[in-house]
């Protein structure tokens, strides 16, 4: 399902991943996350987006799991919370739908921890 902005067509795989990341950018992001049924990104989505882009291009690919990203948000906000409150974020699971509006690739990541 490939993406529209600004007359141009950014295409995607079939789980509506970007193909090729640098097509990134915020306002892409504002594109996908309207995909998402997220009508608005908020300080607290640009966290969650940020930090799991920041965790890819500058740790080697890392994507961290649930769990991991519950305990970055922790710190970051400064408050106690449960990955519901993440969820409430990004309903569709938020690692791999803050993925997809970030321009990450999708997970290959396995179950477990």
């Amino acid at each position: 399902m490939p993406y529209e902005l600004n007359g141009k067509t950014i295409d995607t795989d079939a789980n509506g991943f970007l193909s090729n990341q640098d097509d990134w950018n915020e306002d892409l992001a504002k594109v996908i996350a309207t995909t998402e049924s997220i009508s608005e990104l908020t300080q607290r989505h640009w966290d969650v987006i940020n930090y799991l882009r920041d965790e890819f291009i500058n740790n080697s690919g890392h994507q961290p799991n649930i769990r991991n990203l519950t305990k970055a948000m922790q710190d970051l906000w400064g408050e106690k919370i449960e990955a519901k409150v993440l969820y409430e974020l990004f309903p569709k699971n938020p690692d791999k739908q803050a993925s997809r509006i970030g321009g990450l690739p999708d997970t290959k990541r396995k179950g477990g921890y």
